[in-house]
């Protein structure tokens, strides 16, 4: 069984950069894809960035020129380099797995997910 272990949350004041990493327990590097939601109260999950087997990546239009999402096949690991955070980027961030097909940066085509890490950005 697969398991995705996410790292690296925490509270930041407006501005500044967090990195977010996913321990993946049996790493393929031909995975169709792989990503990173948030979900923040009272909010439905949405998706934040992805990246599939050839290391295509496609983002979310509010994240986009501020978030990298990368992976390390050597180190198991899914990472996200959030930059320039924002009040609004506050949520619970979770790291998915097991891409069933069609729409990248909809959560319910992913079958597997972490626990989550939380992020908080202070204005």
């Amino acid at each position: 069984q697969v398991q995705l272990v996410e790292s690296g949350g925490g509270s930041v004041q407006a501005g500044g950069s967090l990195r977010l990493s996913c321990a993946i327990s049996e790493y393929t590097s031909s995975a169709p894809c792989m990503g990173w939601f948030r979900q923040a109260p009272g909010k439905e999950r949405e998706g934040v960035a992805t990246i599939d087997g050839t290391e295509i990546t496609t983002y979310a239009d509010s994240v986009r020129g501020r978030f990298t999402i990368s992976k390390d096949g050597a180190k198991n690991t899914l990472y996200l380099q959030m930059n320039n955070l924002k009040s609004e980027d506050t949520a619970m961030y979770y790291c998915a797995a097991d891409f069933a097909g069609g729409d990248s940066l909809t959560s319910r085509n992913y079958k597997l997910w972490g626990q989550g890490t939380q992020v908080t950005v202070s204005a």
